[in-house]
């Protein structure tokens, strides 16, 4: 049998990291044998330091006993077996006594499994189930016993007595616990089980909801954390790959102390922030780590989420980057903790950054705005201060244009606003007033686009976005000139330009896109919470095509 940590943990296998990268991986047939130590060969290059071998559908072919042996011979990383039911996600349906039989012909293989995962249900249902499992585990220079229960639909009632029955168990050397998330609050109680454990343990959350669970397991000393070798070949919902784990969430690098920061919205899984925050983190030397957080789109989600993340004493939560649709929460969140605002967070009514300080106090920041201002003087080849003099037509009346016409009136620009619905260009127009009442902002139309006389165009509309309403379409209106004296800034975020961002180019215009607003706003988070300059294009760098 390999050497593996167990009832000396915390502690290491061969040598590495005290929570390990298991990559799981199905064989379900004999042909997939072959298959199988392929990806164990990858997953081991990759980084994981253990395979799963799922071997549900196996188990019922008569040579299962001698493939397994194969698997766990020609195997390059030491193992795992577990044979799952479909009670708790598995695909095996056999009888108790042949899943046995398996267990009890690769106890004894050289090398053999470091463990074997059995259900704590089957576990306790039959003395003899038991005392069969024991004798495996008894066997000279056999394998450790991982006892796990999972709960598909959420949060199982006697959690509780399922951690205690385990750890009471005196055979077994890991707990293993996981159920589907319901929410992002499931993860607080997953860390709070790692932290007080009285065995080594895996405690992960499935689902959307439940990937911190598995990204920030070194944190709280989980043994492992599951990871599959490509996106598709899951054996459970919400397992990251194992380059995820590594290459963009810093797994190795995860200890005790390491902050944590998030990008909250509904929906953030086409996020770009976990990318450049990340790789920012190691750069410059600075102990965190960013995972995404989904939070559905209501103030209760937003408020007991945030809310519990951080009253939690050991998560570290440190400051989050908010989109869609929380900016205006957010804004509530910290006025209602007695928090500060910035200014452009006060003139919008929305913001996109938290800032939790040392002490506790909490600032919400707007970066989407100086952000902006960035990215059009940048385009334009002027200084900051001369936007005073120009002339600029902003398309749309959501939350990016109330970011951008906040910027730009807060610079002296002179700023026409046109949407589709007059009354909510009206609306945002006012509200602005509010708090620059000697802004030069008025509402126009669509003709008054045509009309000439503007320095440059900002389009805040969803018109041309790959999951729009409209993908193939240009937010402008027939009849506007374009030329070099014309900037264009479509602030949409798309990984292939936008028909707007075609058409200006075609017609020499000069041109500003989403990514370089979402570069700028990125750099002032960082540094907000780092309290260090990023290179502008080291993030530049991040987000081109590789």
């Amino acid at each position: 049998m390999v050497a593996l940590a167990g009832d000396s943990y915390p502690g290491s296998i061969l040598g590495m990291a005290k929570t390990l990268i298991c990559c799981s991986i199905p064989v379900d047939h004999p042909d997939d044998v072959e298959l199988g130590l392929d990806r164990a060969r990858r997953a081991s290059e990759d980084g994981a330091r253990l395979v799963e071998w799922r071997v549900d559908g196996l188990a019922e072919d008569p040579d299962a006993p001698g493939l397994v042996r194969r698997l766990l011979e020609e195997s390059p990383l030491p193992g795992i077996v577990t044979c799952r039911g479909e009670a708790e996600g598995g695909a095996w349906e056999g009888e108790q006594e042949d899943r046995l039989d398996l267990f009890r012909s690769i106890a004894t293989a050289d090398p053999g499994p470091g463990y074997i995962d059995f259900e704590l249900a089957d576990y306790q249902a039959d003395p003899t189930v038991r005392d069969s499992v024991d004798a495996v585990i008894t066997t000279e220079g056999g394998p450790r016993l991982i006892l796990s229960t999972h709960d598909l639909d959420g949060r199982p009632s006697d959690l509780m007595r399922r951690v205690a029955d385990m750890g009471d168990a005196g055979e077994c050397s890991i707990c293993k616990v996981v159920w589907q998330a319901r929410s992002l609050r499931d993860n607080l109680e997953a860390f709070d089980l790692l932290r007080d454990r009285t065995k080594p343990m895996i405690a992960l959350c499935m689902g959307e909801f439940g990937v911190m669970s598995r990204l920030l397991a070194p944190k709280f000393g989980g043994f492992l954390t599951f990871a599959t070798l490509e996106s598709g070949e899951e054996t459970a919902p919400g397992q990251p790959t194992i380059r995820e784990l590594r290459a963009l969430h810093r797994f190795d690098s995860i200890g005790a102390n390491t902050r944590v920061y998030g990008i909250a919205g509904w929906p953030v899984h086409a996020s770009w922030s976990p990318l450049v925050h990340n790789a920012g983190f190691e750069q410059v030397g600075f102990d965190g780590v960013y995972v995404r957080m989904p939070i559905p789109p209501e103030w209760e989600h937003f408020k007991a989420t945030i809310g519990a993340f951080l009253d939690h004493d050991g998560l570290d939560f440190s400051g989050m980057s908010v989109t869609m649709p929380h900016k205006e929460h957010l804004v509530r969140f910290v006025r209602e903790a007695g928090g500060t605002l910035d200014r452009m967070s006060t003139i919008c009514g929305a913001a996109n950054t938290l800032v939790v300080h040392e002490d506790g106090t909490l600032e919400a920041l707007n970066t989407d705005a100086p952000a902006a201002l960035d990215s059009l003087v940048e385009t334009m080849g002027i200084e900051h201060e001369a936007l005073a003099d120009s002339r600029i037509a902003v398309l749309g009346a959501g939350g990016v244009a109330r970011a951008v016409v906040a910027a730009l009136a807060s610079s002296g620009v002179e700023v026409v606003v046109v949407n589709r619905t007059r009354d909510r260009a009206d609306r945002l127009v006012a509200d602005i007033l509010e708090h620059v009442p000697d802004a030069r902002l008025t509402v126009g139309d669509a003709d008054l686009l045509a009309s000439g006389g503007f320095d440059a165009f900002v389009n805040c509309t969803s018109v041309g976005a790959p999951t729009g309403p409209a993908p193939e379409a240009s937010p402008l209106p027939e009849g506007v000139v374009l030329d070099d004296s014309i900037t264009v800034f479509d602030t949409i975020y798309a990984e292939e330009p936008t028909p707007l961002v075609l058409e200006a180019t075609s017609r020499g215009a000069r041109v500003a896109t989403g990514e370089s607003m979402f570069v700028h706003q990125a750099r002032r988070q960082f540094h907000a919470w780092t309290g260090t300059e990023i290179p502008l294009g080291f993030f530049e760098q991040l987000l081109q095509p590789s």
